[in-house]
């Protein structure tokens, strides 16, 4: 194995910008056909296992939710060897039974952005439609709510629609009225497009919220403010990084899941038209499918 490889990616989110506990530590740079990542990814061994760790946000937190380069990133974990990917990120509650300070595993998500964030791979010569029902690996989310409810001092809440908001504003009050008559359940940045390309490349994902606060339709004296947040996930920073520990202890070395044959039967193109530079481009995404 390369020491660049990995199979398991941790994208870390606000307030999440290093991995502790890895040992044989390589920082390596990937480039991309659609570009840079937010940073380069730390690979390392944790309990006998490559680890690829990746700040969506890049280090000292520099990228906004709308400027993050998705696609870059996910494709540099896929280059790296990484089937499976935790994601962590920071929400803002719209029920009160998640409290700032408990954890969520997230099952679904609504999608708020618009549409400047790139939400695919492929697009002219070669048209491929993921299906997104379901846009967490289930195997992969049950490992992560059994870690967290193992090591977690909070509450860890099992399931729950995830809103993606274009940000970087927080929501208004009439936005948060209208995301809680919709059955929504918190509310974040980040989470679109990264699901919808880790499913396009086929990798096991799922992801890990860490409540930082209700949004502002709790009352008219609260509201949103970054310190806010920032204070709150410094606080979850240390809980966040043993929940990780626990899932990477319980993670198979070989996922039998689907979303590993994500794309078997989601290729519309005929295959003898898609154009050979777009085959060079996205071959390590659809080269199986594609070469047969």
């Amino acid at each position: 194995m390369r020491a660049t490889s990995a199979d398991v990616g941790v994208i870390g989110g606000s307030g999440l910008y290093e991995l502790p506990g890895l040992a044989d530590v390589v920082t390596t740079r990937v480039h991309t056909p659609f570009g840079e990542p937010s940073d380069a990814l730390v690979v390392g061994t944790f309990d006998g296992r490559r680890i690829a760790f990746l700040p969506r946000h890049g280090r000292g937190h520099r990228l906004a939710p709308a400027d993050i380069p998705f696609r870059q990133n996910i494709y540099a974990l896929r280059a790296l060897g990484v089937r499976q990917v935790l994601s962590v990120s920071a929400v803002g509650s719209l029920r009160e039974q998640y409290a700032p300070g408990h954890l969520l595993v997230p099952d679904q998500i609504a999608d708020w952005t618009r549409a400047g964030r790139p939400a695919s791979f492929f697009g002219p010569g070669l048209v491929v439609h993921a299906a997104m029902a379901d846009p967490y690996c289930a195997r992969l989310r049950g490992l992560i709510v059994e870690a967290a409810r193992e090591v977690a001092e909070v509450p860890v809440h099992d399931g729950g629609t995830y809103v993606c908001i274009e940000g970087p504003q927080f929501s208004t009050r009439a936005e948060s009225e209208l995301f809680r008559a919709l059955n929504m359940d918190v509310v974040g940045m980040t989470a679109v497009p990264e699901a919808k390309l880790a499913r396009e490349a086929e990798l096991c994902y799922a992801g890990l919220a860490l409540v930082t606060d209700y949004d502002c339709w709790r009352s008219p004296a609260e509201s949103v403010d970054a310190s806010t947040v920032a204070a709150v996930m410094a606080e979850n920073t240390a809980l966040a990084h043993r929940t990780l520990a626990a899932v990477l202890k319980r993670l198979p070395a070989d996922p039998e899941c689907g979303c590993q044959d994500a794309l078997r039967d989601a290729i519309i193109t005929a295959r003898h038209t898609v154009p050979q530079d777009v085959r060079s481009e996205l071959h390590l995404l659809v080269g199986r499918y594609l070469d047969n």
